[in-house]
């Protein structure tokens, strides 16, 4: 073993001294200035002040902002909730099985924020959008990144599971004007619920999924089936929460929408099935008035044709609208107002 340097008592040792092979090095804000916490140690009045100040001036800015306000919340919480050790466990146990329960198919994280309402607040603060645009929703778990393109009128249900209709809409800008070539990627369950990625060995892949471009007029349309509610998955710990709350896991029916055109934002949204269960109580409370649909049944024979189709047929139409890059400051949507 090597020698190491004696250090005499009541004697500091230098800063070299004990720097020998394997020892660690001090680590980010060790040495920091005298003041830069709290002169006291911890107290259930300033914990949150002592841990915000244990940030080191040089990491990002917006990180120490973010968790800086979610240690003053966080310690808010537990003060005011006057949280017992037995509720903490509880807790970590079940963010525990959350991660565990995650894989490349499932984030139950996600699932956790959804139904907690956080994901359509986050959604809600970043879209703040010019009124009259369409107003967004959750992306959700099942979308694709890359939607076969298909034509305009083109069926995008393989198994034909459900009630067919057709799809319609124009999508415009927010002054009314048309928006020629806008794509549309649309994706949806069929008429027992179910997502193509639900059951790999059910449908076919890619069913009920397309990425269409709009006409001259900014028009799309495409058939398909009419989709169902559904229940968000229920054998993980995010349902056992809902169980343990009496909520029930159910989602309406709805089409996804992802609008997008040049010199405008992109729109994320849904399509909601009027008359619908789970309406007035969406697992995700993702519904907007704005969003919802009515399926009606068309018998003028002209407007079946016009659509490929027989007459009478269901049809739902929905336009979409978009906001431009950059909207007037005194058009906008502000906190708490359509």
């Amino acid at each position: 073993m090597a020698d190491t340097a004696e250090v005499p008592a009541g004697e500091p040792a230098s800063e070299s001294a004990g720097a020998q092979a394997g020892d660690v090095a001090p680590g980010p804000g060790a040495g920091r200035a005298a003041g830069a916490r709290p002169a006291a140690g911890f107290d259930e009045e300033t914990s949150a002040e002592l841990v915000n100040a244990s940030w080191a001036e040089s990491c990002d800015s917006r990180l120490r902002e973010v968790l800086s306000r979610l240690v003053t919340h966080l310690h808010a919480f537990v003060r005011e909730t006057e949280l017992t050790h037995a509720e903490w466990e509880h807790a970590l146990r079940f963010l525990t099985a959350v991660g565990q329960k995650c894989d490349d198919t499932r984030q139950e994280f996600i699932l956790l924020s959804d139904v907690l309402g956080v994901s359509m607040l986050v959604d809600a603060v970043n879209n703040r959008g010019p009124r009259g645009a369409t107003e967004t929703t959750v992306l959700g778990p099942f979308h694709l990144v890359d939607s076969p393109p298909r034509p305009l009128g083109a069926d995008i249900a393989q198994d034909h599971v459900g009630d067919a209709c057709v799809v319609a809409g124009t999508v415009r800008s927010a002054d009314g004007t048309p928006l020629p070539g806008a794509r549309v990627d649309v994706w949806q369950a069929n008429g027992e619920g179910f997502y193509d990625v639900q059951q790999p060995d059910v449908q076919p892949p890619l069913n009920l999924r397309a990425l269409f471009t709009c006409d001259d007029g900014g028009r799309y349309w495409f058939r398909s089936v009419v989709p169902s509610h559904y229940a968000v998955p229920r054998d993980g710990p995010v349902a056992d929460l809902l169980n343990a709350t009496g909520r029930h896991p159910y989602r309406p029916a709805h089409i996804h929408f992802i609008g997008q055109a040049p010199g405008h934002r992109p729109v994320t949204t849904h399509l909601f099935i009027e008359g619908s269960p789970y309406l007035d109580s969406d697992a995700v409370f993702g519904v907007k008035r704005s969003l919802i649909a009515p399926v009606r049944e068309v018998r003028d024979p002209r407007r079946a044709a016009a659509f490929g189709v027989e007459a009478p047929f269901r049809l739902i139409e929905f336009d979409l609208v978009l906001a431009p890059d950059n909207p007037g400051p005194d058009t906008r949507r502000t906190a708490g107002h359509g």
